[in-house]
């Protein structure tokens, strides 16, 4: 089945074998990594075109597919959990990443360099189109708008177009501010949101389990 180009999953459900199992089995076999490679691939442009879609579908269809995306987090996950982008890009939400929305992926910094990483671990991870991702800015009346959103801009390579109409507040001291405001990079798509909460919910499970770095450098 492997051979074929059956992935983790659709042996698992056919054959009821464990994936942790499976990856053991085939971790140590060329052929097999450039297989999962292959797959992997091919399943990014899949759930990226299920992203794209997913604002088409409704009721009970909709419910089916959050399931789906939860299953494809599990099977992405044996590809990826390897991946310091992923790790990274994880990381990043858990810790600053609105978790309770639920119609979107959402990260607010006042850091220009973790915003940076983030909007690449969308995009190269992810797979997430860019104009699928957006920006919003928290700022104050008297930093110069304009200029401010091409900051933002420049170091998100998100397009100012992209931007939403800035927010301004009054902040309650007057000279100890954040300079360029709070930048939130954004991206509206349940289906992905899904998937990111199934992502944090299975990758620190992995990281706390000792097979996790034994299986490293198979």
């Amino acid at each position: 089945m492997r051979k074929d180009g059956k992935s983790y999953n659709e042996i698992h459900v056919a054959l009821n074998v464990p994936r942790a199992t499976l990856s053991d089995w085939f971790s140590k076999i060329d052929w097999s990594k450039e297989m999962a490679k292959r797959l992997a691939i091919q399943a990014q442009i899949q759930h990226t075109a299920r992203i794209i879609g997913l604002d088409k579908i409704r009721g009970e269809h909709l419910t089916r597919a959050y399931e789906e995306a939860r299953s494809e987090a599990r099977e992405d996950l044996e590809v990826l959990k390897y991946n310091p982008l992923f790790i990274a890009g994880l990381m990043l939400y858990w810790g600053e990443g609105d978790k309770a929305t639920k119609g979107q992926v959402r990260l607010a910094n006042t850091d220009p360099k973790l915003i940076q990483l983030f909007v690449f671990f969308l995009k190269n991870v992810c797979n997430i189109p860019v104009e699928k991702i957006g920006i919003s800015i928290l700022t104050y009346p008297d930093i110069d708008d304009k200029t401010n959103r091409q900051y933002w801009s420049e170091i998100s390579g998100i397009a100012p177009e992209r931007f939403l109409k800035s927010i301004l507040i009054q902040g309650r001291h007057k000279t100890r501010r954040l300079g360029r405001g709070v930048c939130s990079v954004y991206v509206s798509s349940t289906y992905f949101k899904v998937k990111m909460l199934e992502w944090l919910t299975l990758l620190p499970e992995e990281l706390m389990n000792l097979r996790y770095y034994e299986s490293i450098g198979r």
